[in-house]
């Protein structure tokens, strides 16, 4: 955005009647999101690899995860997660010991969320709801390793956002059964027979042990050129 199209955004929103503190807000949202628009475009999408980053490296599922990323890698898609420790650090691993793409999409906290050391390529957030756009945007397949609220903050987005057709309907998987059945039996023993879902919303989601169904549904999706997105064309179509 050029010096004239800023001044003319921030007098629109002076138009409005924000406040100062209003209007700097926006400009550092939309600062966050451009700078991240701009990232997508220097590598293919692949596949977003969600996840604790609590999990320590003798975990099954940080063992698990490191294999998907290096069958991701091994299969010519770039692995993208929120680049911090635990799962995100065992899929981004995975990736890079392959020598593939591995994309970390970090975010300033107080705790836990530091750059893990196996990334090509690296950018830091200041707003969760920016990150979770690009780690949305930056793929074509999900897989949702064992989390905390963070983990379900992001499948919970990315599940309603399918459900209402806001965004194109791609594979996600849920890792672990164990870990992820009782979560999905909520959704089908009280929110399906209260009504709050419909049957065809479960079908958003498959429930697995076997990373090998994710990098098999990346590959069905194909290769997307990096001067492409999936999202450009399925934008188009709702405008």
């Amino acid at each position: 955005m050029t010096n004239d199209k800023i001044s003319t955004y921030v007098e629109s929103l002076k138009d409005y009647g924000l406040a100062g503190e209003d209007i700097e807000r926006s400009l550092k949202y939309a600062n966050d999101l451009g700078r991240g628009l701009k990232m997508l475009r220097t590598f293919s999408q692949g596949v977003t690899i969600f996840g604790s980053a609590r999990i320590q490296e003798d975990s099954k599922y940080y063992q698990m995860a490191r294999k998907l990323g290096q069958l991701c890698a091994e299969n010519g898609h770039s692995v993208v997660t929120g680049g911090g420790p635990g799962i995100m650090e065992a899929a981004n691993r995975g990736a890079f010991e392959y020598g593939g793409r591995s994309v970390g999409l970090n975010i300033t906290l107080d705790h836990e969320q530091f750059p893990n050391p196996y990334l090509t390529d690296t950018m830091e957030f200041h707003y969760f709801f920016a990150r979770k756009v690009m780690l949305v945007m930056a793929s074509k397949a999900y897989a949702f390793f064992p989390g905390g609220f963070g983990t379900v903050d992001e499948l919970s987005e990315v599940v309603l956002l399918m459900q209402e057709d806001k965004m194109p309907k791609m594979p996600v998987f849920l890792i672990g059964k164990k870990y992820w059945r009782p979560f999905y039996q909520f959704w089908e023993k009280r929110m399906l027979t209260e009504g709050l879902i419909n049957r065809r919303d479960l079908s958003l989601v498959k429930i697995t042990d076997n990373v090998e169904d994710v990098v098999k549904a990346a590959n069905k999706v194909g290769y997307v050129k990096i001067d492409e997105n999936i999202y450009d064309k399925y934008y188009s179509l709702l405008t």
